[in-house]
């Protein structure tokens, strides 16, 4: 473990922000974690994919921690189901592979999400109507106070919709190591219902889908809609999907009776970001170096030079846009530094 200074983020984060950390360095076990924790850093800023952050400023008064910790273990398994911990720094989609290769199904539609395992739980990440809470056992973690390791167990995470305790709560306060899934060995639980993945499967005359067939049909539609990170920066979906009561929901659709909508409960009613922020006139339009992707409403991208100030002044514009034109509030996905 070595302390390293003056070190440009670009590469440690998907929307390519060249920032630079003034004391930075990579952990590759809990161990070395522990000892970073007692190096004396006032404050500590954590990394791991880079996937789900917008970095505007130069990281000056704080330690950034690049969590790089890697290993999959399957821990307990039965016949029907199978327990698997992963490490923090594995990488998401490529866990989601290993998975597969293995028939371990519960996953296979949150293939290609950007990101690492270990902020997967931040944001009880999910898409094509599945969530990370829904094979979620228990996580990990180190209370960054204390150096002292503990385990969250799924009702104690509080889950909802992109959100959890270490996004309230817990926020700064302890760093996930490792997360433990539970999977089925058999007699998959597959949903295809969500999105455009049956389309997808009808399109390769597909029936009776496998897990393999799911996760394919996911990673096209993605692959279609989202752009690679590593040629055009960007952190995925920008804004959260916005969930309304029923009775504004009503106001809502009485004016706008083509918007696409999904119910969540008898109270309230999900309605897609990217169709509104695609109404309001910004899908495909660019602004200096920052821009919204031509293929999908939801995704900012950096065109090559674009600073942190910049992507955040268009993401600002695009809500209060939005909020003008519906009266619905839009808020980020992507956590703002």
């Amino acid at each position: 473990m070595k302390i390293t200074h003056q070190v440009s983020l670009k590469n440690y984060n998907t929307f390519g922000i060249d920032v630079t950390a003034q004391n930075f360095v990579s952990i590759t076990s809990t161990n070395e974690l522990k000892k970073a924790l007692t190096l004396g850093y006032t404050h500590t800023f954590l990394l791991g994919g880079g996937s789900n952050i917008l970095l505007t400023k130069n990281i000056n008064d704080a330690l950034v921690i690049h969590l790089n910790i890697k290993g999959i273990y399957i821990t307990k398994e039965n016949d029907d189901f199978v327990w698997i911990t992963a490490n923090a720094g594995e990488n998401w989609h490529e866990f989601v592979l290993w998975c597969i290769a293995r028939d371990f199904g519960g996953l296979e539609n949150m293939s290609l999400i950007p990101g690492n395992v270990g902020t997967a739980p931040i944001q009880n990440i999910g898409a094509y109507g599945k969530e990370l809470k829904d094979n979620f056992i228990s996580c990990e973690v180190i209370e960054i106070s204390s150096g002292k390791s503990k385990n969250y167990s799924k009702d104690e995470c509080n889950f909802q919709y992109r959100n959890s305790i270490f996004k309230n709560e817990l926020k700064g306060k302890c760093i996930i190591t490792a997360v433990t899934f539970k999977l089925t060995k058999r007699n998959h639980n597959t949903n295809t219902s969500y999105g455009a993945i049956e389309t997808e499967l009808s399109s390769k005359k597909i029936n009776t889908p496998s897990i393999v067939d799911i996760s394919n049909a996911v990673t096209a539609i993605r692959q279609s809609k989202l752009p690679d990170p590593k040629i055009l920066g960007n952190s995925g979906s920008f804004f959260k999907n916005p969930v309304v009561s029923k009775k504004r929901f009503n106001s809502f659709i009485a004016k706008f009776p083509d918007a696409p909508s999904y119910i969540i409960s008898n109270t309230e009613v999900k309605i897609p970001a990217g169709w509104l922020i695609e109404q309001a006139g910004f899908k495909g339009k660019r602004f200096g170096n920052a821009g919204i992707h031509k293929n999908q409403a939801l995704v900012i991208v950096n065109h090559g030079n674009a600073s942190g100030k910049e992507i955040w002044d268009l993401a600002m514009m695009i809500k209060n846009t939005v909020f003008k034109k519906f009266g619905i509030e839009i808020t980020p996905e992507v956590n703002i530094y």
